[in-house]
């Protein structure tokens, strides 16, 4: 007996602002084209119907010759197919054909006779699965998602391998990815992008959020003039007040000569504060001063000089929640937080990984000079499933190795490192009571559902825990234990 489990695929917005219920079906893949044979009308008109339900485009056929003609007429992604049509083994006829003429589409055998015998004449007729009758349908159409899974995986690698994906990537400045998540965090960017308006940028580490500051600026009319990027945690809170602003000669011991705060080098061009929530409450009080007047007075000076600077912040810290705590200030935050970008995580981005993947691989073979191509679909299939908690950054150093390490054109699954092959996918399938080991425990089945459904909200953790039905407070205990647990796996 064969059971699935595997979570619905998480939504992320481009804006805090709330959650859409109908997200999730615009992240819906086309429906899967599924062709089932079986000789028994009954049983077939019953199969059709339940897949049917489920949303598959079910087409049907009751012998070898008229199978035949549907999969030479019409494009399929999976066929379910019976082991016996008229008392003979023609279905494992049909799945040697396949093998031959159509290997990327995979074949799931039933059969009312189920042994041991009969499963591995399967397997090495090339099955991609098996099950027996009678058949339970919930199963059964796991089995369909995962074996259309791979089959769409398959046609993917080949696109992306020959250039045949329909031209490039969907880009905005340097931003990369197709998602309907990208695509309207681009339609944002473009509606703000000629304005003045100061933007917020929300995401985990390694997403991207200096390459979105960094767009804004080069797609909107400030283009040509400075861009002044400064990670503001990474500047000790003595030296931060006079990088910004600048300083006179003889305002402290080695003020030498004076100098111009990195807002007067970025006027007329754009100043990105990374990291603004690490910045101590001292200095949010004269950085909210600033902006508030448009000019800065310099360390140990008496004249204040004006700036026109567009001013994007970016952070992966929930804000709402520090100023909440007393941690950021509240008059601040919605001085900064006048539009607010949420870059989704790499892993609600549905169909970007590969696409990422395959950008980063020309890239890096150009920069290299090491003709490699692609990737085979065993090492796609491993990207694929694994999480990316090191986001888009994590995956561009991931491909960089295995171009380094590959010795053919094409990168497999011994290129790429051990924590991306051993990664056990968070929807996982049990063939067997063995496999029961695999299961994941209580609490991290809680963690995850707490993840998607903060990932759905847009990293609101108000909405979220409403949703949740906790109160925020207990929501961030769990939230900061979590953390604490995954630095501690990190320092081990």
């Amino acid at each position: 007996m064969t059971l699935s489990m595997e979570p619905p695929t998480p939504v992320s917005t481009g804006s805090t602002q709330e959650l859409d219920p109908s997200l999730a079906k615009e992240e819906a893949a086309p429906r899967a084209r599924v062709l089932i044979i079986d000789d028994e009308p009954d049983f077939l008109d019953m199969l059709s119907l339940s897949l049917t339900k489920a949303e598959f485009h079910v087409s049907t056929a009751t012998h070898l010759d008229a199978a035949q003609a549907k999969l030479e007429d019409g494009r399929f992604d999976a066929v379910l197919c019976d082991l016996n049509l008229g008392g003979q083994d023609s279905g494992l006829t049909l799945c040697r054909r396949l093998q031959e003429r159509r290997p990327d589409i995979p074949v799931v055998m039933m059969t009312g006779f189920g042994s041991f015998e009969s499963a591995v004449e399967a397997v090495r007729a090339g099955a991609y699965d098996y099950v027996t009758k009678p058949v339970d349908m919930g199963p059964l159409r796991l089995i369909i998602e995962r074996a259309v899974r791979h089959h769409r995986l398959q046609v993917e690698v080949r696109k992306l391998r020959h250039g045949e994906m329909g031209g490039r990537p969907r880009r905005y400045g340097k931003l990369v990815g197709n998602s309907p998540a990208m695509r309207r965090m681009y339609d944002l960017l473009s509606r703000i992008e000629d304005s003045d308006v100061p933007v917020l940028v929300l995401g985990e580490s390694g997403t991207g959020k200096e390459l979105v500051a960094r767009a804004l600026h080069e797609q909107g009319d400030r283009n040509g003039k400075p861009f002044v990027a400064i990670n503001t945690a990474a500047v000790p809170a003595s030296l931060l007040e006079s990088t910004l602003f600048g300083h006179v000669k003889g305002a402290f011991t080695d003020a030498k000569e004076g100098r111009a705060g990195l807002f007067v080098e970025a006027d007329g061009g754009t100043l990105f504060l990374d990291e603004v929530g690490e910045m101590p409450l001292e200095m949010q009080a004269k950085l909210l001063r600033v902006l508030q007047e448009r000019k800065v007075r310099p360390v140990g000076g008496t004249k204040e000089v004006p700036f026109d600077v567009r001013i994007v912040c970016a952070t992966n810290r929930d804000l709402e929640d520090e100023v909440e705590k007393g941690e950021f200030r509240e008059d601040l935050f919605y001085r900064i937080n006048v539009v607010s970008v949420r870059i989704p995580p790499l892993r609600s981005r549905a169909g970007d990984v590969m696409v990422l993947a395959q950008y980063f691989l020309e890239r890096i073979g150009d920069r290299t000079g090491k003709n490699v191509s692609g990737f085979d679909v065993a090492a796609a299939k491993k990207l694929t499933d694994y999480d990316w908690p090191g986001n888009v950054r994590e995956l561009e150093n991931t491909v960089e190795r295995a171009v380094a390490l590959t010795r053919g054109e094409v990168i497999g699954v011994d290129d790429l490192p051990e924590r991306v092959t051993q990664h056990v996918r968070r929807s996982f399938s049990l063939t067997s009571e063995d496999d029961v080991e695999k299961m994941a425990p209580l609490s991290e089945v809680e963690r995850r559902y707490v993840e998607r459904v903060l990932e759905a909200a847009g990293g609101n953790k108000t909405l979220a825990a409403r949703v949740l039905g906790l109160d925020r407070r207990t929501l961030y205990r769990k939230l900061q234990r979590w953390s604490e647990e995954a630095r501690g796996e990190d320092d081990d």
